[in-house]
């Protein structure tokens, strides 16, 4: 197979990236020219219990597009409520059902078999593929025939199996190390290049009374994160991929390697994390009793207060490896999807195109300071510092991951490696026989 053909099966989720990996793919050829993703349904099971969007009342009539919302923080949930407002004229009434963020996606699917929403807020890559394959969700092949802004990479990144469209994005955003700069330059910290530097830095801040790293994982799963990063640096992009895809053992000796790493750096991290949210964490760090955090940006930008939001910044995750280096990073897609029998079909695909255009999309933007807009055409002049550092530092990897739960099977994803993780850090000791067990399951997986 040739390297194009064989990027873009492997893009397409069609093939594994060891078949596709006869070279890097960067960000240029990925967000813009091949990007995609695989993904997790983020829940303790498939068939989770029915929840408030749900259950919330739907209009009748052909006129009312139900719109169904995991962003119940206060930043993104006010962003929404401008975009619906910018669609008023249409002839359309969005009625917005919003659902703590947790809550929503471990009772998507029930969502998705339900009647009352049309609309919904998710994820690209293979958490919408996989609803797709299931025939939960809408073909919207035809609002892309006319969307202009949208590169390949993001079609890809929005295609299921079939190469048809099921899902609109509408905006990304990185993981990387992030802190206070003026906390750095009241200490005299510097930013660490390498993971010695991390180790030393985090004494320093031991010394000083501080918390080196902020961490929770109360959720199931913000750790994943901090896995993500530490597998990228020692074992590289091809290794995570192939990991992800089931096509290496956990209880091999490169996936021990990053538990053992991770179980010497915990006293770096904020104990008990299993008793902490991850906004719990985040005020940590804006309260200045932690010094950094391993989160994404559109996380832990949204829970600092507006008058803190400009004292924070981010670092890719230090270097491990001098051979496999800092390249690598973690690149979330946020966006939409329409049920598969929506009770307002031409509603519901009229909002899904308002929603891919770079007016709207920068109403988003503006409003939530903390992600990048999908859409190429959108107007970036009122970008902050740090929207301007995050595109950059995407436009500038060499690989680019999602997340774990993005990128791997949402079953063994949800009901396997989110309660290996939590076992992990109940007991990093237990790693060994953890690892031995997740190996056990993947194989009735893949």
């Amino acid at each position: 197979m040739s390297r194009p053909a064989a990027e873009s099966a492997y893009l397409a989720g069609l093939v594994p990236p060891s078949v596709a990996a006869t070279g890097r793919i960067g960000r240029r050829g990925l967000l813009r020219g091949a990007l995609a993703g695989a993904g997790l349904l983020g829940a303790s099971g498939l068939l989770a219990g029915c929840g408030a969007a749900d259950a919330a009342p739907s209009a009748a009539g052909g006129t009312v597009v139900n719109f169904a919302s995991n962003q119940s923080d206060d930043v993104p949930r006010k962003a929404y409520e401008e975009i619906v407002a910018g669609f008023a004229g249409s002839g359309q009434t969005v009625v917005t059902n919003t659902v703590d963020h947790n809550a929503f996606q471990e009772n998507i699917n029930n969502y998705l078999l339900g009647q009352s929403n049309d609309v919904y807020t998710w994820f690209a890559g293979y958490r919408m593929q996989f609803f797709a394959e299931q025939g939960l969700i809408g073909d919207i092949s035809e609002i892309w025939q006319g969307l202009e802004g949208m590169t390949d990479a993001l079609r890809t990144a929005s295609s299921g199996r079939d190469g048809r469209q099921y899902f609109v994005p509408l905006d990304y955003y990185p993981w990387g190390v992030f802190y206070r700069p003026s906390l750095f330059e009241e200490n005299g910290y510097q930013v660490p290049t390498t993971l010695d530097e991390m180790v030393l830095l985090g004494q320093q801040m031991l010394n000083a009374g501080l918390v080196p790293l902020a961490f929770a994982d109360e959720e199931g799963w913000p750790a994943m994160g901090t896995f993500d990063q530490l597998n990228l640096r020692l074992n590289g992009f091809d290794y995570h991929m192939a990991l992800m895809s089931g096509l290496e053992a956990w209880d091999g000796q490169r996936a021990r390697a990053v538990f053992d790493l991770w179980r010497d750096l915990l006293p770096l991290h904020q104990p008990d994390p299993l008793k902490r949210t991850w906004q719990d964490a985040a005020a940590a760090l804006e309260r200045k009793q932690a010094g950094m955090m391993v989160t994404g940006m559109g996380l832990v930008g949204n829970q600092f207060s507006s008058a803190n939001r400009d004292d924070l910044d981010f670092f890719a995750f230090p270097e491990i490896d001098a051979a496999i280096g800092t390249g690598a990073v973690e690149a979330p897609i946020d966006g939409f999807m329409m049920r598969a029998t929506p009770r307002n079909r031409t509603g519901s695909l009229q909002f899904l195109a308002y929603l891919a255009q770079p007016t709207t999309q920068r109403i988003y933007t503006t409003a939530d300071t903390t992600v990048v807009a999908a859409n190429s055409l959108t107007d970036t002049s009122g970008y902050t510092a740090l929207q301007r550092k995050a595109q950059r530092f995407v436009d500038d990897a060499t690989d680019i991951a999602q997340f774990m739960d993005r990128d791997t099977r949402p079953d063994f994803a949800s009901s396997v490696l989110l309660p290996a993780i939590q076992q992990f850090l109940a007991d990093p000791e237990g790693a060994p026989a953890m690892l031995r067990t997740v190996e056990g399951r993947r194989r009735d997986f893949f």
